[in-house]
């Protein structure tokens, strides 16, 4: 359910909608389908329903319950309106038609899509039409003034779903350059341009901190604070320094609320965001660049206002036995990237200057006591190889080459002192609606049986007698895959079968980590969730019920709406990356490389299989509709299709490989 619908559902003031709902509130009002709860708060009355809707051949409409009790509602098509498959509608009961629970829709609440992107195509008999670029079907568009057909074939289109109307013309499928705006317009994600509003609100915000802003705050600056980052980072959303005398670890995030007050312009289009997205090229930043690469970043030399987790440590068990949180000022001593702390720790670089070995004297002792945080969480939470593919690209946005992103020593030493401050803001809550959780549910019983019918085949064998047995069940999966030289190909499979973590008012854990209480607070400057719990915690400090009540009145649809944004970015960072891919399978068509299959579907074989060409282009995914090979099983094949709109790449098999007998082509 969208966040609007979740609000009529549970109730809403009109301050709290967005300001695209807003005329849908005005029209529930004028139909009278609203009232007040006792709560003073605005709801769907009874005769009201919001639902997704399902519109079959026949052009019969359902509207399935919210609840597993609730019927499924019936739409005749001529209750329909102008909703379409797919949206997500405002229903009211009517008298039932044949003894079943009928409804005539009253609003679409959220349309499926606002936006639709499609190409020129001409079929084989000549035939014109538009088509979907990722479905590849045919779908309505119109320019008023312009014979689409007068368009290269190939030409990309961004078109109003609802009107059916050619906005903008994106470029064409020809062109690399055009991958870009696909991607992010396909996931409805936001460009690096912000509003003129957004704009001169950064521009106000002062470069430096000002004296003002330090009353109330903890003065850290005297603290050898250092960054730890990605070579290529530009702005900087954490600090740590390590008491060594009290076994007191400091966590200092940027401090973006203090920055962002609550429905400023730059606020609202945060929201809209919610997510910085990471193409290979570019980021498009949730927040405007001035403030995320510049005061609301922790660069070096530079006093910086900070939200600060401060941790003490048991010194021979590691675990916290005091946690506190308080605005501060930092002044960050020196920015690192991980390869300068692994050259370090794998003795590769010898002489420092002494802001530098000041520094080292308390990261080297916390970085063993990392070592020893991770082997300790390992015992409940788990361990996924996930290497992580990395793309260049060249200036003519054409893929350049790929790189494997593993996880380093310096990695997993910033890794786990996030994970300590993630969990102490987690712990500050019951759980139970009073804050934004990050959980991941345990997997489902049908899913991990699958997985096993899946490795039976390669001679994994594990027993699993009940939900409970999940966690063991994957441990000695690991086990098996390890002693077969297997461990990434399986993990990757664990990890599909899991649920997707989210975000949730109410806390159920996190199955991944194996944390009892879980949030996200160290990445205000790239997540809208981490802004909301550093808002949650600063009004439990400041004991400022006006602001707890807003933000928790409106968790529920919070967590929806950034749960959902999280996702999109990913899949339009998924889908930019397959674009790439597929160009470059364009220009190998025919050719032939070593692949090894990693993905089998055992219950509809139509769909065939999935495997990674083992070439100089790492993790190049083909699916083979006709194989003869087993799961993780070294083959060959040819590349026969390239398809640059659909981003999909088809290979056939032409043969078996012995392992040791691969061959790569570039």
């Amino acid at each position: 359910m969208s966040p609007f619908g979740i609000q009529l559902t549970r109730g809403f003031l009109p301050s709290d909608l967005e300001p695209e709902d807003y005329p849908k509130y005005e029209e529930l009002e004028r139909l009278g389908a609203l009232e007040r709860d006792d709560r003073g708060l605005l709801k769907l009355r009874s005769l009201y329903r919001v639902g997704r809707l399902w519109i079959d051949r026949e052009g019969r409409g359902f509207v399935e319950g919210e609840h597993k009790e609730d019927k499924d509602l019936f739409i005749e098509p001529k209750e329909l309106g102008d909703a379409k498959s797919g949206d997500e509608v405002v229903v009211k009961r009517i008298i039932a038609r044949r003894g079943r629970p009928a409804a005539k829709v009253v609003l679409v609440s959220r349309p499926e899509a606002l936006h639709l992107i499609g190409y020129t195509h001409r079929d084989e008999e000549g035939n014109f039409s538009v088509l979907h670029i990722k479905t590849a079907q045919p779908i309505e568009a119109k320019m008023p003034g312009m014979d689409l057909k007068a368009f290269k074939l190939g030409t990309v289109l961004l078109i109003d779903a609802l009107s059916t109307k050619v906005i903008e013309v994106l470029g064409h499928l020809g062109d690399p350059h055009v991958d870009e705006p696909i991607s992010l317009l396909l996931y409805e994600r936001r460009d690096d341009t912000f509003p003129p509003d957004c704009l001169e609100q950064a521009l106000a915000i002062p470069e430096q901190v000002l004296p003002e802003e330090l009353e109330g705050r903890v003065d850290l600056r005297h603290l050898p604070f250092c960054t730890i980052d990605p070579v290529t980072a530009k702005d900087f959303d954490d600090a740590i320094y390590l008491d060594l005398s009290t076994h007191t670890l400091y966590v200092a995030i940027a401090d973006v609320s203090h920055y962002v007050p609550y429905f400023s312009p730059i606020d609202k289009e945060a929201k809209l965001r919610g997510f910085t997205t990471y193409l290979p090229h570019k980021a498009f930043p949730m927040l405007p660049r001035e403030l995320s690469e510049n005061i609301c970043s922790l660069k070096p030399h530079v006093d910086r206002l900070a939200f600060v987790s401060k941790i003490t440590l048991d010194p021979d068990s590691l675990r916290p036995i005091k946690e506190e949180f308080f605005e501060g000022i930092i002044h960050s001593k020196r920015r690192w990237n991980y390869d300068e702390i692994d050259a370090i720790l794998e003795g590769r670089r010898t002489h420092f200057s002494d802001t530098e070995q000041r520094i080292l004297d308390w990261l080297l002792p916390l970085q063993e006591m990392t070592v020893r945080l991770r082997k300790q969480r390992l015992k409940k939470g788990f361990d996924f190889r996930t290497d992580e593919v990395k793309l260049a690209i060249d200036p003519e946005h054409e893929l350049k080459e790929t790189t494997i992103e593993t996880g380093t020593p310096a990695h997993s030493l910033i890794e786990e002192c996030m994970l300590l401050a993630n969990k102490a803001a987690a712990k500050r809550f019951t759980g139970d609606g009073d804050a934004i959780f990050r959980i991941h549910e345990a997997p489902e019983m049908s899913k991990i049986e699958e997985l096993l019918e899946e490795l039976a085949t390669v001679g994994i064998f594990v027993e699993l007698h009940d939900e409970a047995d999940a966690p063991a069940a994957i441990r000695a999966i690991q086990k098996e895959a390890a002693r077969m030289g297997l461990e990434a190909e399986v993990d990757a499979l664990i990890i599909q079968s899991l649920r997707r973590a989210a975000y949730s008012p109410f806390n159920v854990g996190h199955f991944g980590l194996g944390f009892k209480q879980y949030s996200h607070f160290t990445s205000p400057i790239r997540r809208y969730s981490d802004l909301i719990l550093h808002r949650l915690i600063k009004a439990d400090l400041q004991k400022d019920d006006e602001k707890q009540e807003y933000l928790l009145r409106n968790i529920e649809p919070l967590c929806v709406r950034v749960s959902e944004l999280e996702r999109n970015a990913t899949k339009a960072e998924w889908d930019f990356r397959d674009r790439k891919f597929a160009r470059w399978a364009a220009r190998h068509i025919g050719e032939r490389f070593s692949a090894q299959i990693i993905e089998i579907d055992l219950e509809d074989s139509d769909k065939g299989a999935t495997a990674i060409l083992e070439c100089d282009m790492q993790g190049i995914a083909v699916r083979l509709d006709r194989y003869d090979a087993l799961l993780f099983e070294r083959i060959e094949v040819k590349i026969t299709e390239a398809n640059i709109a659909q981003a999909i790449i088809k290979a056939e098999q032409v043969g078996k490989r012995e392992k040791e007998e691969l061959v790569t082509s570039d």
